[in-house]
């Protein structure tokens, strides 16, 4: 877990160029076949010289980890706060969750990979409490979107339904994405925004000509 001391500084800079760079490896070539000399390169040092940042390649992983959430979190706190009515914020939401650069989606695409690595328990303090962290935030965000479900609900915004297991469909719906799309794919991120805003809109009880007309006029 990244303290504001350490990101602030030339060290704090390399730090986030090495997270960076990661993140790219990692979204890239994938978790597993990504070396941590690789990283090393990439960012002009020596193997040995990122342990002064990170405790290992684990380690590293679970820092990006835990930033996609904690970003993903706060915007849609804020979103959620900027809209009084709750079916505007919902669809804000949605079309916030495809507001995003290369970077943003290459660290998506690593969390959805490899979000199964915190089941593990880690052998070290530092993976340890980062894991725990990640654990934690992902716990915060699940609560926070099944509370703003919830009160959408008692508005009388979307239908009546269990706001845990329709905040799990939603993420689960919208993180599925992650692992197929390619910025330079064949379906560019606007066609899959139009797909999917629809579809986790309609998921949530929106009427598709509703959902439609909404989306449109954000």
């Amino acid at each position: 877990m990244s303290s504001p001391k350490r990101d602030r500084g030339p060290e704090g800079a390399k730090r986030r160029e090495i997270l960076a760079a990661a993140t790219e490896r990692f979204g890239r070539d994938g978790y597993d076949d990504t070396k941590w000399a690789d990283i090393a390169a990439d960012v002009g040092v020596g193997a040995t010289a990122l342990y002064h940042y990170f405790e290992s390649k684990q380690h590293c992983l679970f820092l990006i980890l835990d930033s996609a959430i904690a970003e993903f979190h706060t915007r849609f706190e804020r979103l959620a706060r900027e809209h009084p009515d709750h079916l505007g914020a919902l669809v804000a939401i949605v079309r916030d969750c495809f507001e995003l650069d290369e970077h943003e989606i290459q660290r998506n695409r690593v969390l959805v990979a490899e979000q199964g690595l915190l089941a593990t328990r880690s052998e070290t303090p530092g993976e340890e409490e980062a894991r725990q962290a990640v654990r934690e935030r992902a716990r915060e965000l699940e609560f926070s979107w099944a509370t703003f479900l919830a009160r959408a609900m008692e508005q009388g915004a979307i239908p009546n339904a269990d706001p845990r297991l329709l905040t799990r469909a939603i993420l689960g719906l919208y993180n599925s994405i992650w692992h197929w799309y390619r910025p330079n794919g064949a379906v560019a991120l606007h066609r899959a925004a139009e797909f999917y805003a629809a579809r986790i809109l309609a998921l949530a009880g929106v009427p598709v000509e509703t959902a439609q007309s909404r989306l449109l006029a954000a």
